[in-house]
C-alpha cells in the first residue's frame, strides 16, 4: 500500500513540473475567497482599502508604494482627494493613508515620477476650495463625466508641498502619466477646445498635441519602452452624435459609454483603432511584455455597468477575459517589475456602491 501511494506521488509530482504556472497556482491552493475561480492570472489576491469609492491606482517606479485617489469621509474627504501607501505593511482598516492632495478643490489622476519622492496629479483648487458641482443624475438619463475647466497638472512632495505647476492654460488640463523612462508626460486637454492629447517633458515643457480627431481621447498610457501610447476614443459615426458631444462639452460634460482602445506613437503616427467591441471599452494599460493591453470593458454585460478586465494582442486579435465581478472591474495596472497587478472592484464591499483597490500577483 505504502509502496502504491509513493507511486501515486511520484506521479502527482512529476504531471505538476509539466503544468503550466497557471495551473500550478489553482491546484497549490493558494488562491483566496476574493478572487472568482475563472481568474486563473491573479494569485494572492488581497484587498487595500475598505470602504467608499478608491481608484486610479497607479505604482511607484520601485514596485513598493502606490498613489490613488479616494473620497473617503473618515479620511476627511469631501470628494476625491490623493494618497499613497506601501502595498505591503499598512492596514487602511486601522490607520489613514499618507494624503498628498491639500484638500481643497477636487483631485483626479496622481502618478509617481522617477525617484519616487514627487507625484503629479491634477486639482482643482485654484479654482475654489470647495469641490465643484458634479452633474445631475437623471432618470433614465444618460451617464455624464464631469471635464472641470479648472483642474490643472501639479507636482508634490511626498509630504504634500506643492512644488510646481505644470499646466497654467484655459480648460481642462488632467490624465496626466508619466512614461517608464521617466522623461514624458502625456494627459488630455481642452485648450484647443476638443478633448485632445499631449505630450510634454516633466517640466512642463515642449508641449505637443499628438490627437486631433473630434472626441474624447483621454486615459493614456506609455508603453514599457516609452515608444507607444495607449488610450481611451470616442469616434462618431453621425452629425447627431457629433453634435452631442460638442453640446455636452459645451456644458463641461462627456458621456463616457462609447468608447474603444487605440494606440500610436509617442508622436501621434500610426493611430491605430486596437477594438471593436462596442459599449465602453476604457482604462487600458500595456502588458509588461508590450505586446498585450489590459483594459476595462461592459460590452459582454447586459446592464451598463457591468465591467470587467479583458487582454487584448496589440494587433487586436486574442481578447481574453482576466476577471469576473458581476458588478464593476477597472483601473488596470501592472507594477513596473511585472510581478503584480492592481485594480479596483465591487467585489467583497458588502452589498454596497463601494469601489475597492485591489492587489495580486499576475499569473501568466
Amino acid at each position: 500500500m505504502k509502496f502504491k501511494l509513493f507511486v501515486v506521488l511520484l506521479a502527482s509530482v512529476s504531471l505538476f513540473s509539466f503544468l503550466s504556472p497557471v495551473d500550478k497556482a489553482l491546484l497549490s491552493g493558494t488562491e483566496d475567497s476574493l478572487r472568482y475561480p475563472e481568474e486563473v492570472h491573479l494569485k494572492n489576491l488581497r484587498q487595500l482599502t475598505f470602504g467608499a469609492d478608491n481608484a486610479e491606482a497607479y505604482w511607484s517606479f520601485d514596485s513598493k508604494y502606490v498613489t490613488f485617489q479616494s473620497n473617503n469621509k473618515e479620511w476627511g474627504s469631501k470628494c476625491d482627494q490623493i494618497f499613497y501607501m506601501p502595498v505591503q505593511g499598512q492596514d487602511l482598516r486601522k490607520e489613514k493613508p499618507k494624503q498628498i492632495s491639500n484638500g481643497e478643490g477636487r483631485t483626479t489622476c496622481s502618478f509617481f515620477l522617477r525617484g519616487n519622492k514627487t507625484i503629479l496629479y491634477a486639482s482643482t483648487h485654484l479654482g475654489g476650495k470647495e469641490c465643484p458641482v458634479e452633474p445631475e443624475r437623471k432618470p433614465g438619463g444618460k451617464y455624464l463625466w464631469p471635464v472641470y475647466e479648472t483642474y490643472d497638472i501639479f507636482v508634490a512632495d511626498l509630504n504634500g508641498k506643492i512644488q510646481k505647476q505644470l499646466t497654467n492654460t484655459p480648460g481642462y488640463d488632467a490624465e496626466a502619466t508619466v512614461s517608464p523612462k521617466g522623461d514624458k508626460i502625456v494627459f488630455t486637454s481642452t485648450r484647443n477646445g476638443d478633448l485632445d492629447l499631449y505630450t510634454m517633458d516633466v517640466n512642463g515643457k515642449n508641449v505637443k498635441q499628438i490627437t486631433n480627431e473630434l472626441g474624447y481621447d483621454g486615459g493614456a498610457f506609455f508603453s514599457p519602452d516609452g515608444k507607444k501610447i495607449v488610450f481611451r476614443a470616442s469616434r462618431f459615426k453621425t452629425d447627431e452624435e457629433k453634435k452631442e458631444y460638442q453640446d455636452y462639452l459645451k456644458q463641461g460634460l462627456v458621456a463616457p459609454t462609447n468608447m474603444e482602445i487605440y494606440t500610436c506613437n509617442v508622436d501621434g503616427s500610426d493611430l491605430k483603432q486596437l477594438t471593436h467591441l462596442g459599449k465602453a471599452n476604457w482604462a487600458p494599460f500595456y502588458h509588461p511584455s508590450g505586446k498585450k493591453i489590459i483594459f476595462s470593458s461592459n460590452h459582454k454585460g447586459t446592464r451598463g455597468f457591468e465591467f470587467n478586465l479583458f487582454m487584448i494582442n496589440e494587433d487586436g486579435t486574442g481578447l481574453q477575459q482576466i476577471t469576473y465581478d458581476k458588478v464593476f472591474d477597472s483601473f488596470p495596472m501592472f507594477s513596473p517589475d511585472g510581478k503584480k497587478i492592481i485594480f479596483s472592484s465591487n467585489r467583497n464591499n458588502g452589498g454596497t456602491r463601494n469601489t475597492n483597490l485591489f492587489v495580486a500577483d499576475w499569473v501568466e
